[in-house]
């Protein structure tokens, strides 16, 4: 499947209580999404699971792939498309040999250190940010501002999405920066009209 990181969809629960995880996905999917990816941080694997395939299922046909947030697990009982981790979810080589060769499969980088030692022969992207502080996101690494992601991005063997308090006025200074794609949360899962919101971002083009 092409990986294509132009506009990558991280969901919410909350964000999405509107309309559903699953509707939103198929609204923002239908409005130009090219990746979709499973996060929750609360819900238990018994509750992903079930939603994820219902997700896989939701996006047969459309070549976009659904990814999962941290949950190997999850990613392997729904036939996911790919994992994402962050630097503190457990090694890349393991999540690689669990997950096999044709998985996609990403990684959070925040720093330089981290990027020196990136094991990139067995990922295939790298998700750079915070760009701009984010409410959905506690825990996450001082925002690098578009400085910082041009640095990163230009640093980096791999394909990079960029994430982080991004919206639509953003996609031309994160194109600019270098990165392959920029990743939304509440730009599409906490607007009325999901499809509409990511047929508003314009075509990503480097």
């Amino acid at each position: 499947m092409r990986l294509d990181l132009s506009l990558y969809l991280v969901t919410d629960p909350e964000l999405c209580a509107d309309h559903g995880v699953e509707q939103t996905v198929r609204d923002a999917v239908r409005g130009g999404v090219s990746l979709v990816q499973l996060r929750d941080k609360h819900a238990a694997d018994a509750e992903l699971i079930p939603l994820a395939r219902r997700l896989k299922a939701a996006l047969a046909g459309s070549g976009v792939p659904l990814i999962i947030n941290d949950r190997l697990e999850v990613a392997l009982a729904s036939r996911a498309d790919g994992l994402h981790i962050g630097q503190d979810d457990g090694e890349v080589a393991d999540a690689r040999a669990a997950l096999g060769p044709d998985a996609i499969l990403g990684l959070s980088v925040q720093t330089h250190e981290q990027l020196a030692r990136l094991d990139a022969g067995r990922l295939d992207y790298l998700g750079l940010g915070p760009v701009f502080a984010t409410a959905t996101k506690q825990d996450h690494a001082a925002p690098l501002g578009f400085g910082g992601l041009a640095a990163l991005a230009a640093a980096s063997p791999l394909p990079t999405v960029a994430i982080g308090g991004l919206k639509v006025e953003h996609v031309e200074a994160v194109r600019h920066a270098g990165a392959d794609g920029l990743a939304v949360v509440s730009a599409i899962c906490g607007t009325p009209d999901p499809e509409a919101a990511a047929r508003a971002f314009p075509p990503f083009h480097r």
